[in-house]
C-alpha cells in the first residue's frame, strides 16, 4: 500500500458534521463558562484590581487574579528553548494573569467563572482597574534604542539575546576580495496562523485526575509547561486532544489561560469550559516570522558566491513562548543559505521584548526566512551583475553530495538543478517573453519568478509506538505524534497495513491522549512521518517478531522455516496462523518501540510564479503557479500534494497581504481579526500545480520520506515576490498589497 493514493478516511466525518473539537464536547452539568478580562493598554502598571462587584454579579462563583495564582503556588509559564547566545538567554517571568503589569494588548489580566459566557462577559465589565499608563514600544529595533521604554528589569535594553553561528572572519576576507557585494534590507513581517478554530480548552477533575482537553499539537510537551508552572506530577495531569481545527506552530505550546482553567477546576470542582474569541487569538495567542535582515552576498567575477553575511533583529514580543528563540537562531540558521554551495557564513540575530504578542513557530518556524534571505540576494545580484538570475542559481546549487554547509549543516540528499530545470521547463519560461507582450498589449504588467528552497525537517528528536492485536485481529496502532489536520488517520494506518500486510480497516489509530500515549513528541517540523514513521516501523518489527516466535512454537517448527504473507505465517505443508489466531492463544500481541533518532531530512524544491498587475490600481493577479518537489518517498502522493498546497497558500498569503500590523506610537494592535488581516481565497488563487519527485529518498529513516507539511510556506514567498519585482522592475516588500505596488508604480 506504500505509493497508493488513498483518500483520507477522516474526510467523511468532517465533512458530514461529524467532526469532534473541544467546543463540541458534550458538556456535563455544572460545566462554568470562563471569561478573561484583557489589558487595553500595550504597556502600564497594575496599581489596583477591585473585583467586588464582579464576585457579587449573577452567576459568577470565581474571579481570578494574578494574585491568587501566586497565592496558590502558581508560577510563570516556562520557556524551554534552549539557544547557545553569547549570554545566557534572558526568560522574564510569564504570569498566568498580569501582577506587576501589562506588557502588551491583550495579556489575561483576570479570570471570571460564571454559569454562562453572557454573565461572565457581563461579570467582567464591573472589574475595575487601575492602570498607569506607560510609553510603549512595537518596532523591535526601537525597542533596542537606549531611549526605549523598559519592559523587563532582567533584560536591560530590551534585549533577550545575542546569538552567532558561522565564521566572521572568513566571510569579511571573502568580502574583501569580491568582485561584486550586494547588500539588502529583507523584512519578513509579522504574521499570525489563523487557525480556522481558536484556542480552546475543557479543564476539569475525571477519575480523580486533573485533565485539560485541549486543542493541543503537543501535548506532552505541553503537559511538562503546565507542571512546572502549577508544581503537579505528570502523572497527575492527563491532556487529551480531540479534533484540532488546525495548529501550524501556534498550539505547540502551553498558554497563560491554562493555568487559571485548571486551577478553577480544582477549586471549585466543577469542569470549566473556555474557547477564546477571533479577536482574543489574533491579540494574545502568539504571532510567527518577524525577522529583520541586513544581508549581503559576496560573488566572484564569474558569479560564484563566496560568502553570506546576516545580522538581524527578531521580534520575540513581550515574553518568551515555548518555541519562540529557536526559530530565528536554531531552526533558522539549519537553512541558511539554502540549497547553495557557499563556503564561508556568518549569521548573528539579536532578539528584542517589545509591546506586542509573544513570537512562536509558524509553519517552517526561521527556515522561510532563511530562504527568503538568501534567494532576494541572489534577484539582487542578477540584477546588479546583469546576470541571468536562473543561470546564477544553477552556477551554484550544491552539487556533490553529501555536503557540509558552511553552518554545519550535512546535506545528503537531493537533486537541486534538476528540480531548477525541470520547474524552468514546466512553467515555460522559455515562452514568458510572449507572455509578457500580451499583457503589455492589454495595459498589464507581467512577471516571472524561479526560486529555489531547501526545508530541514525533523522537529523534536525521537519518537515512540505501539502496535496491539487483538483475538478479532484489530490492530490498534498508537504513535507519539499527533495530526492537526494532516490525514495521519489514513496514512498511519495505510502504512501500518503495508508493513503487517492486513486491510487498512482492521486498524484503530489512537493519538493524543497522555493518559493511552505514554511519551511522543507531537508535531512540529514536519516530523510526523520521519520521526513517527520510524517508530510504527520498529514497533511492527517488534510485533511481528514476537508473533513468529510463538507461532514457531504453536506449529512446532523453526521461526526461519515460516514464511509470512496477508498477516499470516505459514509453513511449506499448508499449516499456519493468523496474527488474530496466535493474539487468541496468547492473549493479545504487542510490539512497542522507541528510538532517539536525531537526523535531519532535506526537502527541496523550485517554484515557479508569474503575476499580472494592473499599473492603474496596483492590484495583482496571481496566474500561474508550479513546484517540483522532492520529498523523498510519497506514502501517500494525494495528501503530500495536498499539504504542499496547504503551504503554498499560506506562503502566498504572506507575500500578497497578511500582516500583522501595530500603531508605533501606542501598539495598539490595529490588524485584530479578519476585518483588518487579510488572507487567500480560493479566488485569489490558480491551480497549484504540484509535480512531486522521488528520485533521491532520504536514507535518514527507513522509509525514505521527506517532511512535506512546511515546504510550501517556505518555497511561495520568494517565488512571488521575484516574479513581483519582475513586472514592477523595482523592490517590492512583504506583504506586496495593491497599494504597496501602486506606490512603488509612482
Amino acid at each position: 500500500m506504500f505509493g497508493q493514493s488513498i483518500r483520507r478516511l477522516e474526510d467523511e466525518r468532517f465533512l458530514t458534521g461529524q467532526g469532534r473539537y473541544v467546543d463540541d464536547r458534550e458538556m456535563a452539568p455544572g460545566t462554568l463558562q470562563a471569561v478573561f478580562l484583557r489589558s487595553p493598554h500595550a504597556h502600564a502598571r497594575l496599581l489596583s484590581i477591585d473585583t467586588g462587584a464582579a464576585r457579587a454579579a449573577p452567576g459568577v462563583h470565581l474571579v481570578l487574579t494574578g494574585e491568587d495564582l501566586a497565592a496558590a503556588g502558581i508560577g510563570p509559564i516556562p520557556c524551554h528553548s534552549v539557544i547557545a547566545s553569547e549570554k545566557p538567554l534572558i526568560i522574564p517571568p510569564r504570569p498566568g494573569l498580569a501582577t506587576d503589569a501589562v506588557r502588551f494588548v491583550g495579556q489575561p489580566v483576570a479570570c471570571i467563572l460564571a454559569e454562562t459566557l453572557d454573565q461572565g462577559l457581563d461579570a467582567a465589565e464591573l472589574i475595575e482597574v487601575d492602570y498607569a499608563p506607560l510609553d510603549a514600544v512595537s518596532c523591535p529595533h526601537a525597542a533596542l534604542r537606549p531611549e526605549a521604554p523598559q519592559l523587563h528589569a532582567e533584560a536591560p535594553g530590551n534585549l533577550a539575546f545575542r546569538w552567532q553561528k558561522g565564521d566572521a572572519g572568513a566571510v569579511k576576507a571573502a568580502f574583501a576580495s569580491a568582485a561584486t557585494v550586494v547588500r539588502g534590507t529583507i523584512p519578513n513581517p509579522r504574521v499570525t496562523c489563523a487557525p480556522i478554530e481558536t484556542r480552546a480548552a475543557l479543564a476539569l477533575v475525571e477519575d480523580g485526575q486533573l485533565t485539560l482537553h485541549c486543542n493541543g499539537q503537543n501535548l506532552h510537551a505541553i503537559r511538562k509547561q503546565i507542571c512546572e508552572a502549577m508544581d503537579l506530577a505528570p502523572e497527575t495531569l492527563r491532556l487529551v486532544a480531540p479534533d484540532v481545527g488546525g495548529g501550524f506552530g501556534v498550539k505547540n505550546v502551553s498558554f497563560p489561560e491554562h493555568l487559571s482553567l485548571l486551577h478553577a477546576a480544582r477549586v471549585l470542582g466543577r469542569p470549566i469550559r473556555w474557547m477564546a474569541a477571533m479577536t482574543e487569538d489574533f491579540s494574545a495567542a502568539a504571532h510567527g516570522r518577524g525577522l529583520h535582515a541586513e544581508a549581503a552576498l559576496a560573488l566572484d567575477a564569474e558569479g560564484r558566491f563566496l560568502a553570506l553575511n546576516v545580522e538581524a533583529v527578531a521580534e520575540l514580543g513581550a515574553y518568551l513562548s515555548g518555541s519562540g528563540p529557536a526559530c530565528p537562531t536554531n531552526a533558522a540558521s539549519t537553512a541558511m543559505g539554502g540549497c547553495y554551495a557557499i563556503p564561508a557564513i556568518h549569521y548573528a540575530v539579536r532578539g528584542a521584548f517589545s509591546n506586542t504578542a509573544p513570537m512562536e513557530a509558524y509553519r517552517g518556524a526561521g527556515k522561510p526566512e532563511a530562504n527568503f534571505i538568501i534567494e532576494t540576494l541572489i534577484e539582487m545580484a542578477a540584477k546588479q551583475t546583469g546576470l541571468d538570475a536562473q543561470a546564477l542559481r544553477a552556477k551554484n546549487l550544491i552539487a556533490t553530495l553529501p555536503y557540509c554547509t558552511a553552518l554545519g549543516m550535512e546535506i545528503r540528499d537531493g537533486d537541486f538543478s534538476a528540480r531548477l530545470d525541470e520547474c524552468a521547463r514546466l512553467a515555460d519560461r522559455a515562452g514568458f517573453a510572449a507572455r509578457r507582450a500580451g499583457s503589455a498589449a492589454r495595459g498589464k504588467r507581467r512577471g516571472f519568478g524561479l526560486t529555489c528552497f531547501l526545508e530541514t525537517a525533523r522537529g523534536a528528536p525521537g519518537e515512540w509506538s505501539r502496535l496491539r492485536v487483538d483475538a478479532e485481529g484489530m490492530v490498534e496502532l498508537a504513535v507519539g505524534t499527533q495530526s492537526n489536520g494532516q490525514g495521519h488517520e489514513t496514512s498511519f494506518p495505510q502504512y501500518i497495513a503495508h508493513l503487517l500486510d492486513i486491510p487498512m480497516d482492521r486498524i484503530r489509530y489512537v493519538q493524543a491522549d497522555t493518559g493511552r500515549i505514554p511519551r511522543g513528541n507531537g508535531h512540529g517540523g514536519a516530523r510526523s512521518l520521519h520521526m513517527g514513521g520510524e517508530a510504527m516501523r520498529l514497533a511492527a518489527g517488534a510485533l511481528l517478531a514476537q508473533a513468529r516466535s510463538v507461532a514457531a512454537r504453536l506449529l512446532q517448527a523453526t521461526p526461519e522455516g515460516l514464511h509470512y504473507a496477508e498477516g499470516r505465517f505459514g509453513l511449506a505443508d499448508g499449516r499456519g496462523l493468523t496474527l488474530a489466531q496466535i493474539a487468541a492463544e496468547e492473549g493479545g500481541l504487542e510490539g512497542e518501540a522507541a528510538h532517539a533518532l536525531d537526523l535531519v531530512t532535506f526537502p527541496n524544491g523550485a517554484h515557479a510564479a508569474e503575476v499580472e498587475l494592473d499599473p492603474e490600481t496596483g492590484e495583482v493577479g496571481l496566474v500561474s503557479y508550479i513546484a517540483v518537489d522532492d520529498y523523498g518517498r510519497l506514502l501517500n502522493p494525494m495528501l503530500a500534494r495536498s499539504q504542499v498546497q496547504g503551504g503554498v497558500v499560506q506562503g502566498i498569503g504572506q507575500a500578497l497581504m497578511e500582516r500583522i500590523a501595530y500603531d508605533p506610537e501606542s501598539a495598539q494592535l490595529l490588524s485584530a481579526g479578519f476585518m483588518d488581516y487579510a488572507m487567500p481565497r480560493a479566488s485569489d488563487l490558480p491551480d497549484i500545480d504540484i509535480h512531486l519527485r522521488e528520485d533521491t529518498p532520504t536514507e535518514a529513516n527507513g522509509l525514505g520520506v521527506k517532511g512535506t507539511g512546511q515546504a510550501g510556506c517556505i518555497a511561495a514567498p520568494q517565488a512571488i515576490i521575484a516574479a513581483l519585482r519582475d513586472a514592477l522592475g523595482a523592490d517590492v516588500t512583504m506583504p506586496a498589497t495593491p497599494e504597496k505596488i501602486w506606490r512603488a508604480l509612482r
